[in-house]
């Protein structure tokens, strides 16, 4: 998550992080849950709405996983 006013990084996930590296799965369902560790992790810092730039990428598999599960964690698009 980076704030654009300020060009700050906010927060950060990645598939690469213990808790989540540590879980059996394809990529895909571990998108998903890199969604759901950026969505804990923004709403600690009181975030809640938010804006997803998938960054040029189609709007499919890995980037939509990221998606979902950023939406289920509790963050608005």
């Amino acid at each position: 998550m980076i704030d654009d006013n300020s060009g700050l990084t906010v927060a950060a996930a990645s598939s690469r992080d213990k808790d989540i590296a540590a879980q059996s799965g394809t990529k895909s369902e571990k998108s998903k849950l890199v969604g759901l560790a950026i969505a804990r992790k923004a709403i600690e810092l009181g975030l809640k709405d938010v804006v997803f730039d998938r960054g040029g990428y189609l709007y499919h598999g890995r980037i939509k996983n990221v998606a979902e599960g950023a939406r289920e964690g509790g963050l608005a698009f």
